[in-house]
């Protein structure tokens, strides 16, 4: 390619499977695309002024790199830089490259948008290699072999340097050694073919690079362990132009070209950026796969973080809304032994008899008592808090914001076992007994009514008037919770107007119903309670996933519970309030905090609650049979 073109020097651009003064290794045909590609040939990576363009450059992917066939255009810059290139000041290549990939600190894929002449490559192998010295004709073209060290012009009508006089010790500029027959180090290169020489170069400069970093303690480290990349910088393969890429996330060099620095201060000035930290933010943005780097320790320059709430950290819970409700709506009473007595009536014996004379009168049925009796049980939570971090906390009342915390885990404890029980097995110590808080899921059918909602058979009865045609999945389960919120009504006792407990999925479900033309069935959440016959309707995520299992075996998803809590009494007896203790131990210097009540807690009145459920189905994908258990 050398005979075919004309052109004034030409050099490795970029030599593969070589590490970087920055630890980052550009793998063969990363630049593939780039082969006949002519790029702009760049002074030192400048590109705010068009008198940095000093010509152009032919690039050819080769096995061992992008090599690259340089001509200087007629401007001032292009002559003062050729004459700089041929007296041997600079002899190192550059390239600016983006559209990156990168697999950690390999380069897979790049786009060189130029090539520039550097006073220092990061790249051991770039290098000028060929240099038209164009003394005349027949001054005959030199060969200069490199590995990241400065290059030597050798004319063709000159003759060989003289032998170094330190007997065969090699100087830092390259002079010749006798290799022991007669032949110099240059002899030997020299009877090398093109290709052998370039794996030479490859040798050495690899070879070379791994000195460098067994040494980087004593020079590349020697400020703040930060190797500086920059086109600016003096010396060696410490400075880095030559942006070899990483993804965002990987490490990144830390200095910034001229050209992005003036890029930067400008959008700073524009008023709608305003800020020098807002115009960095918005070019690491514009440019964050492009070849450029940043400012070592960036962050440093910005203002230290503040708190957009002052004062004590925002609490992450679960849903607390309905224990606030269940905890203000139950009955409360100072006895703790609670009894509860009910005499049933409802007998068909226990009927009035028509009188005949002469017969004899002839009693009425029996009635029969129902009792029961619930005892008090001890509920609370423990933590504790070194003294150390007491004192140190000064944002906020830390003790106070840990006994806050206390009280609502305990608070949401017992309405938790109210409704649903606190989910533990029967044979676990901490299990807040269903004989001391009765929830109402779990209570006696005497007291809550469960009743399974049949979606097959309301799907069936909709389908049979083909109502499937006009409305989705969401009307059919709603229409089967609201028929079997009304049906099961029919048996309810409770005091009142019932609100309804549920997930928010099933309010979500009910709300969504619509039919084909996008109108939904239920505006609001005031529209289904209306529908459900309820006073409130109120969520709890801690329903979600909830099965309990009947006498005879089968499981049931619950749904939701309709209950007027005023039915519900908990009892606790002076002393037995919730009530807060702390002790200091002086052995761990630690302060332990407790907070605990002592109540108890059942329905009072019979079948004064409603348990919807849904039948699981079997394991033979049949669905178990849906009933209605009888009160």
């Amino acid at each position: 390619m050398e005979k075919k073109l004309k052109y004034d020097f030409s050099g490795w651009a970029t030599r593969n499977d070589l590490v970087c003064s920055d630890g980052r290794t550009i793998r063969r045909d990363a630049f593939a695309h780039c082969d006949g590609k002519t790029v702009p040939l760049v002074w030192n990576h400048q590109h705010d002024d068009p008198t940095n363009i000093l010509g152009h450059a032919l690039l050819e992917n080769r096995e061992d790199g992008v090599y690259a066939y340089c001509t200087f255009n007629e401007t001032a810059a292009g002559k003062a830089a050729k004459l700089i290139v041929q007296h041997g000041d600079v002899d190192s290549l550059s390239i600016y490259a983006n559209g990156l990939k990168q697999q950690g600190g390999n380069v897979m894929h790049g786009d060189i948008k130029e090539l520039s002449l550097v006073v220092a490559g990061a790249n051991p192998g770039a290098f000028i290699d060929f240099v038209d010295l164009a003394h005349g004709e027949g001054a005959e073209q030199e060969v200069i072999f490199c590995a990241n060290e400065p290059i030597t012009l050798a004319h063709a009508d000159e003759g060989k340097a003289d032998d170094s006089a330190d007997d065969g010790k090699k100087s830092a500029d390259g002079d010749k050694k006798d290799t022991g027959d007669g032949d110099t180090v240059e002899d030997v290169i020299n009877s090398l073919t093109e290709k052998q020489k370039t794996v030479v170069v490859a040798l050495l400069a690899n070879a070379m690079a791994h000195s460098d970093s067994d040494n980087d303690d004593g020079e590349e480290k020697k400020d703040d362990g930060h190797i500086e990349h920059s086109d600016k910088s003096e010396g060696g393969d410490k400075t880095m132009k030559h942006n070899v890429f990483e993804k965002p996330e990987d490490n990144q060099a830390t200095t910034l070209s001229h050209s992005a620095q003036t890029e930067i201060i400008a959008s700073a000035k524009l008023k709608s950026v305003g800020t020098l930290q807002g115009a960095m933010k918005l070019y690491a943005e514009q440019h964050n796969d492009t070849l450029k780097h940043g400012i070592d320790d960036i962050e440093a320059l910005f203002p230290e973080y503040k708190d957009l709430r002052t004062g004590a950290p925002e609490l992450i819970t679960r849903d607390q809304g309905w224990v606030n409700v269940v905890m203000n709506k139950v009955h409360k009473s100072p006895i703790s032994r609670i009894r509860t007595r009910n005499m049933d009536a409802r007998g068909d014996d226990i009927r009035a008899h028509g009188y005949q004379k002469g017969k004899k009168k002839v009693p009425s049925g029996n009635m029969k008592l129902m009792k029961r009796t619930t005892d008090p049980q001890t509920i609370y939570i423990t933590d504790s808090m070194h003294r150390d971090d007491i004192i140190d906390i000064t944002d906020f009342d830390v003790v106070e914001y840990q006994y806050g915390v206390m009280r609502q885990t305990l608070l949401e404890e017992v309405a938790t076992a109210i409704l649903i029980g606190d989910g533990r097995d029967e044979a676990d110590e901490h299990k807040i007994s269903e004989e001391h808080v009765r929830s109402i899921w779990n209570d006696d059918d005497l007291y809550t009514i469960h009743y399974d909602v049949d979606i097959e058979a309301a799907r069936n009865e909709l389908q049979g008037t083909g109502t499937a045609s006009r409305f989705g999945e969401n009307y059919i389960y709603a229409e089967a919770i609201i028929t079997a919120a009304l049906y099961s009504r029919e048996k309810f006792k409770g005091t009142g107007t019932p609100d309804f407990f549920c997930t928010p999925h099933l309010v979500n479900v009910m709300l969504l119903a619509r039919d084909t033309n996008g109108r939904r069935i239920y505006n609001s959440k005031a529209d289904l309670a209306a529908a459900l016959n309820i006073n409130e309707l109120h969520t709890a995520e801690q329903f979600e996933g909830l099965a309990r299992t009947d006498k005879t075996g089968k499981k049931h998803n619950l749904l939701g519970i309709f209950v007027n809590l005023s039915d519900y009494t908990v009892g606790s007896t002076k002393g037995g309030e919730i009530t807060r203790f702390n002790q200091f131990d002086i052995d761990f210097n630690q302060e332990k905090y407790l907070i605990e009540t002592r109540l108890s807690g059942a329905l009072t009145r019979l079948w004064s609650a409603i348990a919807l459920e849904e039948p699981v189905k079997a394991s033979s994908g049949q669905t178990e049979d849906a009933g209605h258990d009888g009160i």
